[in-house]
C-alpha cells in the first residue's frame, strides 16, 4: 500500500546533506522534486553512498530498496518548498533519502494512505 508524505524544506537553500556529493542540486521545488523522485525509484544515490562507507557489509540491505511508481511533487511557497510524496517505500527508506539529499533541513508534515 502506498503512503503519502507531506514534506516541507523551510529554509530550500541550507537543503543540504553533509556530503555535497550525494546533497540536492536544484535550487527550485521542481527540481528538488524531480532529484528526490529519481532518489526513490532507484538505488543509484543509496549505491553512492554505500560506496562511501568504511564497512558496507554492516549496512542494512533495506535501505537499498527502490519503488518504480514514486511520485513526487514539489511547490514552492513563499520562502519554504512543500513536496508531496507518494511511495510503497518505508518511512526508514524515505528518511534515510531526504538525510542523504537534505541533511535535517526537512520536515515531516503528514502522513496518509495513499
Amino acid at each position: 500500500m502506498a503512503t503519502r508524505y507531506l514534506i516541507r524544506l523551510p529554509n530550500p537553500s541550507n537543503a543540504r546533506g553533509e556530503d555535497a556529493s550525494l546533497s540536492f542540486r536544484s535550487q527550485g521545488a521542481e527540481g528538488i522534486a524531480e532529484e528526490l523522485q529519481h532518489a526513490l525509484r532507484s538505488d543509484a544515490l543509496f549505491a553512492r553512498w554505500l560506496e562511501k562507507q568504511e564497512e558496507p557489509g554492516t549496512v542494512d540491505p533495506a535501505l537499498s530498496a527502490s519503488d518504480t511508481s514514486a511520485s513526487v511533487s514539489g511547490m514552492q511557497e513563499d520562502l519554504h518548498i512543500d513536496l508531496t510524496v507518494i511511495t510503497r517505500l518505508s518511512s526508514a527508506v524515505l528518511r534515510h533519502r531526504l538525510a542523504l539529499l537534505a541533511g535535517n533541513h526537512w520536515q515531516l508534515r503528514d502522513v496518509s494512505a495513499a
